[in-house]
């Protein structure tokens, strides 16, 4: 028993119309036929007579495999799904007073995660009497852009939303 979706088209003793268009498992149009000849000619090479074109006048049909068509129409969307590529967000957090050390290797972080396609959130939480002083937040954020020019494009410029500063960086495309 096939699975069938709403979406299917009609396939042979499931076709009611009167008159159908009906195109060979060639290509070869045979013209317009009554949906019980159709049937017969289907049956007689032992395929499927599938309705392609409901909205047409008279609709239009074509004799083929059908399961074969199915499978490879999967075999064709899995291929696809196959070349498709998930880019993700890596997240970097910074603080107000890193280290030179701690900045480098961020950024060597950021630069690793960049050159495998991801993008990059940089954010700078802050913390009590922090808040006061959000422009070295920006200014970190600034400066982590510049060491990362030549490997990314900032997306979002650094800004401070409520206790955080933000920043979105995506990969450079390649030459």
């Amino acid at each position: 028993m096939l699975f069938i979706s709403k979406d299917a088209p009609q396939l042979n003793g499931e076709i009611k119309d009167k008159e159908l268009r009906v195109i060979s498992d060639t290509g070869e149009q045979l013209g317009i036929m009554s949906a019980k000849e159709a049937q017969q000619l289907a049956d007689a090479k032992g395929v499927d007579l599938v309705k392609i074109a409901p909205q047409a006048k008279p609709p239009v049909a074509k004799i083929m495999d059908y399961s074969k068509y199915r499978y490879e129409q999967q075999k064709r969307e899995k291929e696809n799904r196959k070349k498709q590529k998930i880019v993700e967000t890596k997240e970097i957090r910074l603080s107000i007073n890193i280290d030179i050390g701690d900045f480098n290797t961020k950024v060597n972080q950021a630069r690793k995660f960049l050159s495998k396609g991801d993008k990059v959130k940089a954010s700078i939480r802050l913390r009590g009497r922090e808040m006061a002083h959000s422009d070295l937040a920006v200014a970190n954020m600034n400066r982590f852009a510049e060491e990362l020019a030549e490997d990314a494009v900032v997306d979002k410029k650094p800004k401070l939303e409520g206790r955080q500063v933000l920043m979105f960086m995506s990969p450079k495309a390649s030459k």
